[in-house]
């Protein structure tokens, strides 16, 4: 899957040598509604770690800026503000990201969606007191869902009924982990493991080791973890339903939703993970696995050259044939 942009490579930047001689550093800032990680390889004594710093946390602020719909200066707001009344101009990186939603909405056979915010706005775990919403609600939202529905023309787009909305967080930190390896690869650096949340990429490999081991939370249990898998030169993502209550007596319901029903999931699964060659590629695989369930998710991972994945359920531990191979040993 093509990266719509990417940071200039920096004119004084070589490419350093692998090995355990070179310290290990750790960049933390909060972005995008989460906490962001980059730990990675550089010598010490010169400026090549504090040149790729600034360069990360630069693009991401300006990524989040941009396209967040939370900002209410972002191109995303400006375009939701405008529903159902005019078009909005949108630059060539804006077209970028759009066209990027017609890949994954295809490869996804519509389960992602970049539609279904009018959806997730009536389904808001932050009420108080918490709501489920009627039959007639669900109905009216899902009549604003749908990204066939989005006109596109060269440089503007238009959503055609007021009401509609569109949200980039189905993708946006996947996206942001890719290009954020990208500059330190720019930067000469070719030791890195970026983690925004659930979602990470590495290359090559720590100090001392082989691949970088990342831990599979335990969704039952998040202070602990089922195992871990060794990754280098490739990503992985997570997606499960952190449970919230409802307001329905004896139920409660997470926080993912099916856009083509309305509902939040509950078909079983506990957790998707998939490991990919980008993290937009792993994290676009694992929601629409866990949305679509075992059966039809593990032939959504198998679909994607490269992509292996396991789904858990409350008794089921489903996985596809290559997916061992990236199991780390105790």
């Amino acid at each position: 899957m093509a990266i719509v942009s990417r940071q200039e490579r920096a004119p004084d930047a070589v490419p350093t040598r692998r090995g355990a001689d070179l310290p290990l550093r750790r960049l933390a800032f909060r972005a995008m509604a989460t906490q962001c990680e980059v730990q990675y390889t550089a010598p010490a004594g010169n400026d090549q770690a504090k040149r790729f710093e600034a360069a990360a946390q630069g693009w991401v602020h300006a990524f989040e800026a941009k396209f967040s719909r939370f900002q209410p200066g972002s191109v995303v707001s400006k375009i939701n503000e405008a529903a159902g009344r005019e078009w909005v101009p949108v630059d060539a990186e804006t077209e970028g990201l759009l066209s990027m939603c017609d890949t994954l909405h295809f490869m996804t056979r519509g389960i992602l969606d970049p539609s279904a915010l009018p959806l997730i706005r009536i389904w808001d775990g932050k009420a108080d007191p918490p709501a489920i919403p009627t039959p007639e609600a669900i109905a009216a939202a899902l009549s604003l869902v749908g990204w066939t529905k989005v006109k596109r023309e060269p440089g503007r787009v238009f959503l055609p009924q007021e009401g509609m909305a569109l949200d980039f967080g189905g993708f946006g930190r996947e996206y942001a982990v890719d290009l954020v390896s990208l500059i330190a690869k720019d930067h000469g650096i070719l030791d890195s493991l970026v983690g925004f949340g659930r979602d990470l990429r590495a290359t090559g490999a720590p100090p001392g080791g082989a691949v970088w081991r990342i831990g599979l939370e335990d969704p039952g249990n998040p202070d602990e973890t089922l195992g871990s898998v060794g990754l280098t030169g490739n990503a992985v993502a997570s997606s499960g339903n952190d449970l919230r209550p409802s307001a329905l007596e004896g139920r409660r319901h997470g926080r993912i939703i099916n856009p083509r029903t309305g509902w939040p999931v509950a078909n079983g699964c506990t957790q998707a993970t998939v490991i990919a060659d980008t993290c937009l590629q792993a994290g676009m695989l694992s929601v629409s696995a866990f949305i679509a369930g075992v059966e039809q998710g593990l032939e959504l991972i198998r679909s994607c050259p490269g992509a292996e994945g396991i789904i858990l359920t409350g008794s089921e531990r489903a996985q596809t044939r290559g997916f061992f191979n990236f199991v780390a040993s105790t």
